[in-house]
């Protein structure tokens, strides 16, 4: 099965409908919302240079969707020359397939691509979604130390750095 990580606006309007059918395990609805907010953060923003989405496709059919931001829609922990990631949602009969991984494989390149300039993708995950925390560690991403007092309980910063080299890859 080939993935691939696109821009939601080069998606087709059978594959944005497709979209929208995405639906996460109610369990998760607490650390990534459902789609239709993903969705609306990013068509309705003020700032849309400040935020990109992204749909992981297999075989052209969207089981993925992500959102980066960047200034001035950075959160408070985030570093200036950093994207964040947000909204990460695999389908629910699509999870345990390796496309959550997939998406953080692709999203160095993807987010260069955006924006040339970030020097580190980052994001805040809470302590307890284990889940979300081995996916994230396994894939190679660092924790920070750092933790803080989120809306409930708390919250680490991770971080993945990327370079240049990402970027000369993808133009090969």
């Amino acid at each position: 099965m080939e993935t691939r990580l696109v821009p939601y606006e080069t998606l087709s309007l059978v594959q944005k409908q497709q979209l929208d059918t995405l639906q996460v395990h109610p369990e998760q609805l607490a650390y990534s919302g459902d789609i239709y907010c993903a969705l609306n953060s990013l068509l309705v923003n003020p700032h849309p240079d400040a935020i990109k989405g992204f749909a992981l496709l297999a075989d052209d059919q969207p089981v993925a969707f992500l959102l980066l931001k960047r200034p001035p829609c950075l959160p408070h922990w985030a570093d200036e020359h950093s994207a964040t990631l947000h909204a990460f949602q695999v389908d629910r009969g699509q999870q345990g397939r390796g496309f959550g991984k997939a998406c953080l494989q692709a999203l160095p390149q993807a987010a260069l691509l955006a924006w040339p300039e970030i020097k580190a993708i980052e994001l805040s995950v809470e302590c307890d979604n284990f889940a979300a925390m081995g996916l994230y560690l396994g894939a190679g991403w660092v924790d920070c130390g750092e933790a803080y007092k989120a809306r409930v309980g708390f919250e680490r910063r991770l971080s993945c750095v990327i370079g240049q080299g990402e970027l000369d890859s993808v133009k090969m």
